[in-house]
């Protein structure tokens, strides 16, 4: 274990569930900002010819890293690779073998929450900034939840649903 970060004790107040959770609702809002982006046709002229494709691409590919996300958040609420599988289509062994390398670095990263970079006098983090500063990430999603989210008038859309550590088995 590395030497402790000013983001240990907040991070400890809540379960793996919930950090997996607020990690999914981050990549979530991405999704939702790269799509938006693709709707207002006024600045067309200004991108290139292609540049559109290359927008829905780079959404694609945060829809992937998303759903990547949601397996990792649906194994730390116990669901079998069987389970997942079945939402996906495919076979468990199919979801396991997909999806194995994203749960192992997720794990890893609980036990080396950063690393040092090459001169040694920087931390690199390698959680996801929403597991490794949660506070942070509940201010911003829930303000990003209340703001987009016609109609819902919660100001903890986000974090009023997330699973906290039981204090007494810390």
């Amino acid at each position: 274990m590395t030497e402790a970060t000013p983001y240990d004790d907040e991070r400890a107040v809540y379960t793996r569930e919930a950090l997996a959770r607020l990690v999914l609702s981050d990549q979530a809002t991405e999704v939702a900002d790269s799509a938006a982006g693709l709707v207002g046709t006024r600045n067309d002229a200004d991108a290139g010819l292609g540049g559109r494709a290359s927008q829905a691409l780079q959404l694609i590919e945060r829809a992937e890293q998303t759903l990547s996300s949601a397996v990792i958040y649906e194994r730390e609420r116990g669901a079998t690779w069987a389970q997942i599988a079945n939402y996906l289509g495919v076979s468990a062994s199919e979801a396991e073998e997909r999806y194995a390398p994203a749960i192992r670095r997720w794990n890893e990263a609980f036990d080396e929450p950063y690393k040092l970079d090459e001169t040694r006098r920087k931390r690199v983090p390698q959680l996801p900034t929403a597991a490794y500063d949660p506070d942070w990430a509940c201010v911003q999603l829930d303000r990003w939840a209340f703001l987009h989210l016609i109609g819902i008038d919660d100001q903890q859309a986000v974090s009023a649903g997330l699973t906290k550590s039981d204090p007494l088995s810390a």
